[in-house]
């Protein structure tokens, strides 16, 4: 069956979804894929960050699962103990930042993982039944993360009233944001007095809110990095009134802004963490929620689930973790180069770190989907892959095992779409 035929009884068969590229993946080889039809593609989406070791995984990773398979797979981890869960819960206690007492609760997705972190701070003090997440946050699709997300309106379409009480504040987007600041130091401030003296003064008081809720970059909102200081100094207006703070590292964790966990990069330390995409190698699906001790639940029982912390994904989780902290030099390389690559090309704003970046088009000062989406399709047909994020912007995610060759074969096709449309 060719490419064609599989594409349309794809649509007649399959829920519409987010497909937009006529794609049919057949198989992958390090920061390549083919299709069904032997057309080969540099991968500059990593997956939606899945894949950071390449596709279909590390060779290392590969044998770990192999092994584990041939030994216990299921392991029914919340009822039951396995060596491989606690071994990757140590390592992730380990290498997150935070010097307190944590433990971990292993799920399936991202999504899951968000929903443990709110079922954690939420439980812990009943009458604080508010959470506090920013616009331009994607934080999953179930109904309790659906609540904190505000990426798109579409993701939300319908399907509200939203079963969690969620203030949704401006993020400092220093590219685009409502006060129209460009000044970092000014738009920290302006986000932070927006927050005390308006949210907490006029909506909710401040003894309510069980949580804060953010991404260190914000991934479906358009790879938008926030000023250096901001999670700094929202960790303090946090602390001042008992609010835990929650780090959704599910796209931007696992090293891919150069650091294991991209709240390194801010001088800051949040009270729960959640991880997923890129802890299963791109084998596995695999969820991980991280939290202070005293956050865990109250009662045995109050959360489960089925397939959380089986063996094969936790021993593949634990050889990533591995592989990925002899990779972060590297990442950092790399970055250096997509920087220098990036900022000389006909786009109108530039922003990321280590692997992590994106690119915005603007006409005038209105978002330019079109170009956007043209660049998309055209850099697709000259054997690019990119992926869309936020308004009018594109996410520049390559495996982190990418070549300096690989990278500015890369960089060279895109810069060459953008010229032949700009």
């Amino acid at each position: 069956m060719d490419s064609r035929k599989i594409v349309e009884e794809s649509e007649q068969f399959l829920a519409t979804s987010t497909r937009g590229l006529p794609l049919v993946l057949d198989r992958g080889e390090g920061v390549w894929l083919y299709d069904i039809d032997g057309n080969k593609y540099l991968d500059f989406t990593s997956g939606i960050g899945v894949n950071n070791l390449g596709w279909p995984s590390h060779p290392e990773v590969i044998r770990v699962a192999e092994t584990q398979m041939r030994k216990l797979a299921h392991a029914m981890g919340n009822d039951f103990y396995n060596l491989p869960q606690l071994e990757l819960a140590k390592k992730l206690v380990q290498l997150s930042p935070g010097d307190f007492p944590k433990k971990v609760f292993f799920s399936n997705s991202g999504t899951e993982a968000v929903e443990a972190a709110l079922k954690l701070v939420r439980q812990a003090d009943p009458k604080r039944k508010y959470f506090i997440a920013f616009l331009g946050s994607f934080h999953g699709r179930t109904l309790g993360s659906l609540s904190l997300t505000a990426s798109k309106t579409v993701q939300r379409y319908l399907f509200g009233p939203f079963p969690l009480n969620v203030i949704h504040i401006p993020y400092p987007n220093p590219f685009r944001n409502p006060w129209h600041i460009e000044d970092p130091d000014s738009l920290v401030n302006a986000v932070l007095e927006y927050l005390e003296d308006w949210i907490f003064t006029h909506l909710v008081d401040p003894e309510e809110v069980a949580g804060i809720v953010f991404e260190p970059i914000q991934g479906e909102g358009g790879y938008v990095v926030p000023p250096k200081n901001f999670f700094s100094e929202l960790e303090k207006v946090a602390r001042k009134y008992g609010i835990y703070l929650i780090d959704d590292e599910v796209q931007m964790g696992i090293g891919r802004t150069g650091k294991m966990f991209a709240i390194e990069n801010f001088n800051s330390t949040p009270d729960v963490i959640t991880l997923a995409k890129a802890l299963g190698g791109g084998l596995y699906p695999i969820g991980a929620t991280i939290f202070r001790k005293e956050l865990d639940f109250k009662k045995k029982g109050m959360h489960s689930n089925t397939f959380g912390g089986n063996a094969v994904a936790c021993a593949v989780g634990s050889k990533t973790l591995d592989i990925v902290k002899e990779l972060l030099p590297r990442v950092n390389e790399m970055g250096k180069l997509f920087k220098d690559e990036l900022s000389t090309m006909k786009v109108d704003d530039v922003r990321g770190m280590g692997l992590a970046w994106g690119i915005e088009f603007v006409k005038g000062k209105e978002p330019d989907v079109k170009t956007r989406d043209k660049v998309i399709e055209e850099a697709f047909k000259r054997g690019l892959l990119l992926l869309p994020a936020g308004l009018s912007a594109i996410r520049i995610i390559p495996p982190l095992i990418i070549s300096e060759e690989e990278a500015k074969l890369g960089l060279s096709i895109l810069r060459e779409v953008i010229n032949s449309l700009r």
